[in-house]
This record gives structure tokens, C-alpha cells and sequence, in this order.
């Protein structure tokens, strides 16, 4: 019995050992590019609200 429960135990920390909550770097790699990518299309977004906000305000000069 002794025999088969420290078999278990042996078993139970090999399944935690395997279950590696670690990210691969190709993972890593996409996280960045994708967050790269998010701060590239916020930036636009900034500048084109920019831009409308400059040719209302102008509209509103002109007028």
C-alpha cells in the first residue's frame, strides 16, 4: 500500500511539473508585435482626431 501511494505522489508532481504556466517565445513574439500594432492604430487615431479638430476649428475662424 505504502508502494502505491508514494506512486501517486510521484505521479501527482510529475503532472504539476508538466502543467509550466510559462509562455513560449513565439508567443512572447506575438504579444509584442500585437501591442506594437495597437499602439501604431492609437497613434492614427490620435492624428486623424487632431487633424478634424483643427478643421473644425479653422471652419470656425473662417466664418
Amino acid at each position: 500500500m505504502k508502494k502505491v501511494m508514494f506512486l501517486m505522489a510521484v505521479a501527482g508532481m510529475f503532472s504539476f511539473a508538466a502543467c509550466n504556466n510559462a509562455a513560449t517565445e513565439e508567443e512572447a513574439v506575438d504579444t509584442v508585435i500585437a501591442e506594437e500594432m495597437v499602439e501604431e492604430t492609437v497613434e492614427e487615431v490620435v492624428d486623424s482626431a487632431a487633424v478634424a479638430v483643427e478643421e473644425a476649428v479653422e471652419a470656425v475662424v473662417a466664418e
